[in-house]
């Protein structure tokens, strides 16, 4: 299958690998169907992009390779969303914010894409914790550091 990407082009996908967001992204509710394509395999990016929309397309970052105590819990709904019965189906995405200068961008660890691999289901959680995670997150701050 081929789609229209932000930032990549036309590029070819398969279906197996579409991830549905049952409930849309906060301010993107009409669009369920995104695919996760890589950027550069020495970089922890990743391009989030809608197929039916090629002008709604993120970069997402692997959060813990900037920052290795981030953690946060699923409630119960969450859970039963998103169809998880086992930690090991869970991978968790922020969207990052580019900016020219790769370390002054910023991601968003208060919003976190969570997806259940298996079921190729997924949902962007706003954390209500205590932790307070931030909205823009600076890259700079985890380099050397992973914290």
């Amino acid at each position: 299958m081929l789609i229209q990407t932000k930032f990549l082009g036309e590029v070819e996908i398969k279906e197996s690998e579409i991830i549905t967001f049952e409930q849309g992204l906060p301010g993107f509710l009409d669009y369920q169907k995104f695919i996760i394509l890589p950027l550069d395999a020495d970089l922890p990016l990743a391009l989030f992009q809608s197929i039916d929309e090629s002008t709604i397309g993120f970069v997402i970052a692997f959060p813990f390779a900037f920052k290795s105590d981030y953690a946060f819990d699923l409630s119960d709904e969450e859970k039963e969303d998103l169809q998880i019965e086992k930690e090991e189906e869970v991978l968790t995405y922020s969207i990052v914010t580019l900016q020219e200068i790769f370390t002054d961008s910023t991601m968003n660890l208060l919003a976190p894409i969570v997806i259940n691999t298996t079921k190729k289901l997924g949902k962007q959680i706003i954390l209500q914790d205590s932790k307070s995670y931030p909205l823009r997150f600076q890259i700079q701050q985890s380099l050397g550091s992973a914290k």
